[in-house]
């Protein structure tokens, strides 16, 4: 049955190549896609035909952003590690509670964080997958996915060298266990979920591994995600036994493309840079967590400048400690302008391109991103009317640095609405809290990790 979703009365920020705001505007959805936008009122025909009526008066009207790296499981492991470095973080909190996971403890996880990125404007989410000690588990994941109704891409993580034995794998065992998933979820749903292969960190990783399931990628025509220079200490570790930084060994291996997203690319030098632009690959910029983690300052205004695609993310819960792409979008903004003295570093336009046209190009889309006839309806409504954002004078100004979730009145994806009203539509949120916690209670006793769960 065909369903028309029409809203209007709001500011549609379009994201299109000339970054057009129709101020007050309308946009029409059939289905899943996006059949009309324009400026002013919506024409009769349109609105006396429409099922459902969003009146977006006081609001703005954007395209989804995607989260492009996160960690679900992470929901599980908020504020146990306030005061660690990223390699301390991982031995003392990560590795300890993530073996004692199963399917439904991660489905759990991932339901709770996928809720929460709809929350704030992502309707897209990679999710970074790296907790494979029961084979049922990214199963969960995908079916918190499917459920939640997220556009989601299962980037499934694996190491195969210096790493905790019981989530190390090797390269055929990577292969063969990212098929049975994909086969299982790639293209579900109306081709909202999809399936590639995740290298975690070049430290633990071997050269053969990472060609090998490269290789495998790119023969199933999806794309390599991986952690990239996110410390100066992971790039020592590379120079002292490879004899290169992390973007000069993937060039070497000859695997860098546009299909590879890198995470974090705090330490790169201008080769490195150039090696990017010149391969096209996407920088996945964490500005929250590489601050919580005292990682660095990802050099995201030379990448602007050299035309190297970029998009945004919160990183896992763990690092955060929330997935707030409201957040993020202002961090990227500042964390710029302190760090290079400039108070014109980047633009709040700037910013927004990067968490929806950048999200979309890590994805490997080119139909969301952006409110445009024929693309996909990943539509979030944010209200502009409260006294943290009003009054408005430019309304990209007020998105990056005014509006928080709570401003979040409604989220469609694939023409779908999941929150409607500031309530979420596919499931009962207070339920799955009481669950959430009971499960990371005993995930955690399991564990023999402190926390006040248990």
């Amino acid at each position: 049955m065909t369903t028309r979703v029409l809203i209007s009365g709001g500011a549609v920020v379009t994201v299109n190549d000339d970054f057009t705001v129709h101020d007050p505007g309308w946009v029409h959805v059939v289905d899943d896609r996006i059949v009309g936008v324009g400026a002013g009122d919506p024409p009769l025909a349109v609105a006396s035909a429409a099922d459902r009526v969003i009146d977006a008066t006081g609001s703005a009207v954007m395209p989804g952003m995607t989260n492009a790296h996160t960690h679900l499981f992470q929901t599980f492991f908020r504020g146990l590690a306030d005061d660690k470095p990223l390699l301390d973080w991982l031995h003392d909190c990560i590795w300890p509670g993530a073996v004692h996971l199963d399917r439904e403890s991660a489905r759990l996880a991932a339901t709770v964080g996928l809720i929460e990125n709809l929350r704030s404007g992502a309707t897209s989410v990679i999710d970074h997958q790296y907790i494979h000690v029961d084979d049922a588990i990214d199963d969960g994941v995908c079916s918190a996915a499917a459920d939640v109704g997220v556009r989601f891409l299962l980037a499934r993580g694996w190491a195969d060298r210096n790493y905790e034995p019981s989530l190390s794998e090797s390269a055929d065992q990577v292969i063969s266990r990212t098929r049975r998933v994909s086969d299982r979820w790639h293209g579900h749903d109306n081709d909202r979920i999809h399936v590639e292969f995740a290298p975690l960190i070049p430290w633990g990783c071997s050269d053969e591994a990472i060609k090998t399931t490269v290789a495998e990628a790119r023969s199933w025509g999806v794309g390599t995600h991986m952690h990239c220079a996110e410390t100066a200490t992971e790039v020592e570790i590379s120079v002292a036994e490879r004899g290169v930084r992390h973007v000069e060994w993937l060039e070497q291996l000859g695997v860098l493309g546009p299909d590879f997203q890198l995470a974090h690319c705090v330490w790169l030098d201008d080769r490195e840079l150039d090696l990017i632009a010149a391969r096209d690959a996407v920088v996945v910029h964490c500005p929250v967590s590489n601050m919580y983690l005292a990682s660095g300052v990802a050099r995201i205004f030379e990448m602007h400048q050299r035309g190297i695609r970029v998009a945004l993310a919160s990183d896992g819960p763990g690092s955060n400690n929330r997935q707030d792409m409201f957040e993020v979008l202002k961090a990227t903004v500042l964390l710029q302008k302190i760090h290079r003295l400039d108070a014109m570093a980047l633009q709040p336009e700037d910013v927004i391109r990067m968490a929806c046209k950048g999200g979309a190009a890590a994805l490997g889309r080119t139909d969301i991103g952006s409110i445009e006839v024929g693309n996909k309806a990943d539509l979030v409504v944010v209200a502009l009317d409260s006294v943290f954002v009003s009054p408005v004078h430019r309304v990209p100004s007020a998105l990056v640095f005014c509006a928080s979730p709570a401003d979040v009145t409604h989220v469609v994806v694939d023409g779908r609405i999941l929150i409607d009203d500031r309530q979420v539509t596919m499931v009962d949120e207070a339920a799955l809290i009481r669950q959430a916690n009971a499960s990371a209670g005993d995930v955690f006793r399991r564990a023999g990790v402190e926390s006040r769960l248990t």
